[in-house]
């Protein structure tokens, strides 16, 4: 009797990873910046915010709860899935965790990547990191195939419009109606963003497409319409190279000085409640924020949300059915339309080498 879930034997939580305790935090940075030129002394500013939380990044229990959701949902459809987790740059690592699911029999895996949009660092990173978690196992590793980008599924975007309504609600009434949303994303490169995708400008059109209907859901819902903006976080790089504007802080103070009293900060780049959003936008930004005089609340990321853990598992669903030769009907918010199954040649390239990638049309053979 054929599955739902036929050919996958697992579903793998692909993920960043971040440091468990103080003596991880540079170890971590390390990881994360290899081969990439960034000073120590960046290393230490950033290690820094990780300090501020006890070394302890929010990402690893935040995998760890959006895992026991989905395993939880699973068994409520009765859905017999094991569901594993690796990380790009710590423990569970992804060769480790491929290694253990080799050795519990499992053959094909489908693979949710916690980034929702395209660009290099949350697309084609990933899959070089996984090519070379596979070349690391050998013969034997599972088949990987990569569930599309989460960004323009429906759940994806209710949850986020939730968090919304929910920060709206923490505002003082005397300004929740004519609070601003200011949508917010990790900055990348500029030559990062115009790459992006398959044809090149994904990042930032996606970003807006997520943008336009979250605030159409939220004016449905709360009868006002409300003007909106996308704004960056997290710049990391030297000040010679433009990544994309304008900065959530600087953002603010120009709200402020066009006389905006309120403010919803969305972060809709961002999965889950990680340290970009714990320390870029709850330390940072919302102290800009009272600094300036604007009322400000923070809404919820997607993270374990229900109709978000929904969304993982209607697109492991979705990319079985095809897998299986039948006709699917993607869900979507529409333009610019769902990411590809398999990404296509070029796609979010790497700018600095050409290295080997799985989940896409030129990818190399297995081991």
């Amino acid at each position: 009797m054929v599955s739902i879930t036929d050919p996958y034997d697992a579903l793998l939580v692909v993920s960043f990873g971040g440091p468990e305790g103080q003596d991880d935090v540079i170890p971590f940075l390390e990881n994360v910046t290899r081969g990439k030129g960034i000073p120590r002394e960046r290393l230490e500013e950033v290690g820094e915010h990780y300090r501020l939380f006890g070394g302890r990044s929010p990402i690893n229990d935040q995998n760890r709860a959006l895992i026991a959701n989905l395993e939880h949902e699973l068994a409520e459809r009765k859905i017999s899935l094991p569901v594993y987790w690796g990380n790009r740059n710590w423990d569970p690592y992804l060769a480790d965790e491929l290694a253990r699911m080799r050795d519990d029999g499992v053959e094909r895996v489908a693979a949710f990547v916690t980034s929702a949009y395209d660009s290099y660092s949350g697309c084609r990173q990933y899959r070089e990191d996984l090519w070379r978690a596979v070349q690391k196992v050998g013969p034997g590793a599972p088949r990987i195939d990569r569930l599309r980008h989460a960004f323009d599924h429906p759940g994806f975007v209710t949850a986020n419009a939730d968090g919304v309504v929910g920060a709206l609600g923490d505002l003082p009434r005397s300004v929740a109606d004519s609070a601003r949303i200011v949508y917010v994303t990790h900055s990348i490169p500029v030559t990062m963003a115009e790459t992006s995708g398959p044809a090149g400008g994904a990042y930032v059109a996606q970003h807006l497409a997520v943008a336009d209907a979250v605030s159409a859901q939220v004016a449905a819902r709360t009868g006002v319409g409300r003007p909106h903006d996308l704004v960056y976080c997290s710049r990391s790089g030297p000040p010679s190279m433009p990544w994309l504007e304008p900065d959530v802080n600087d953002h603010l103070a120009a709200l402020a000085a066009d006389g905006v009293e309120s403010v919803v900060l969305a972060p809709i780049g961002f999965l889950s409640d990680h340290m970009e959003v714990a320390y870029d936008l709850d330390t940072e930004a919302l102290a800009t924020a009272k600094e300036l005089g604007i009322a400000a609340a923070r809404a919820a990321t997607a993270g374990t949300h229900p109709d978000f853990v929904d969304t993982v598992i209607d697109l492991l669903l979705e990319r079985a059915a095809v897998e299986r030769g039948e006709s699917v009907v993607r869900a979507s918010i529409g333009p610019p339309g769902p990411a590809a199954d398999v990404a296509p040649a070029g796609c979010c390239p790497n700018l600095r080498e050409d290295l080997p990638a799985l989940c896409g049309v030129d990818s190399p053979p297995y081991p």
